[in-house]
């Protein structure tokens, strides 16, 4: 009689750890297909930890394809954001699973090498040891301590880390939309931070800004001219937007003539007030939230 099936028992974690390295679900999902292509592969009467084993090669595929695509990123039109995935309020009242799989970190961990970018999700999502993530990535431990202090020091001076409540997050989130969908420039000058930067991600394929946008006038007046005018064909009056669990915390999908055409996430300072927005409207990056949104949104839903 065999046992559980390890790849499926950890499949779950898999595709964790190569999304949070990747920054993308379609690479994570490629990533852990890989992986089981190995471990089926692999002489299983040798593997003392499967879940360790597994971790390993998943790992290093993901770093791999973190090479390959960080040089499409150097060309990719526009700026370039992580794809968005939906998550559950469970993830959410996990603080540190939370921020792990934020939009605004993973835009950080960009900026970080693969390596450094491993051991740092290894090591503070997953709370993995130096001795298991130096197995994982084949380095040594004192190799792995100190690009793990690197990558450390790196996000914390990009981004400080303090506890935003869900309440308040979810509240900021609601009365954003409603300003931006009635054009109310008060209002969304009174939610945003003075230097407040937008980030819209279309990949060339969508009409989106080609640049950050900066401080709180001109986003309020990006948001509020987006409000007039229709997108993708779609008329302002036939979008519906719905705020949900995405990457850990509230934010919006926005759908129309029944598909998904936009998300939006926000980063709020200690003050409650919104510091960063990442809007993802590539349609390539919208997939995995669609496919999880089978109806179209309501705004009564």
């Amino acid at each position: 009689m065999t046992g559980p099936d390890p790849f499926r028992e950890h499949r779950n974690l898999l595709f964790s750890v190569a999304y949070r390295i990747l920054g993308t679900a379609a690479d994570a999902e490629d990533a852990v297909q890989d992986t089981w292509v190995k471990w089926s592969a692999a002489d299983r009467s040798q593997v003392a930890d499967p879940r360790a084993y597994l971790v390993r090669i998943v790992s290093n595929v993901a770093m791999d394809r973190l090479r390959s695509a960080q040089a499409r990123r150097e060309t990719y039109v526009g700026p370039w954001l992580p794809e968005p995935i939906l998550t559950s309020a469970d993830t959410a009242d996990d603080v540190t699973t939370a921020e792990s799989v934020s939009l605004a970190l993973l835009v950080v961990l960009e900026t970080l090498s693969p390596l450094e970018r491993a051991v740092f999700v290894l090591k503070e999502a997953f709370g993995f040891t130096y001795a298991e993530i130096a197995d994982a990535v084949a380095r040594s431990e004192d190799a792995v301590r100190q690009a793990a202090r690197r990558a450390r020091e790196h996000v914390h001076s990009r981004r400080p880390r303090f506890h935003v409540d869900r309440a308040r997050q979810r509240e900021v989130t609601e009365q954003f939309v409603a300003a931006a969908a009635g054009g109310d420039i008060n209002t969304l000058m009174e939610l945003l931070a003075p230097d407040v930067t937008l980030w819209t991600d279309g990949g060339g394929k969508v009409r989106q800004a080609m640049r950050p946008v900066i401080g709180a006038e001109r986003v309020a007046a990006w948001f509020a001219g987006v409000a007039t005018r229709p997108y993708q064909g779609i008329a302002p009056a036939d979008m519906a937007a719905e705020v949900v669990d995405l990457n850990g915390a509230p934010g919006v999908v926005f759908s129309g003539a029944g598909r998904v055409i936009a998300t939006l996430s926000l980063d709020l300072d200690e003050r409650g007030r919104i510091t960063a927005i990442h809007n993802v409207a590539n349609p390539d990056k919208l997939r995995s939230v669609a496919t999880r949104i089978i109806h179209p949104i309501r705004p009564d839903r």
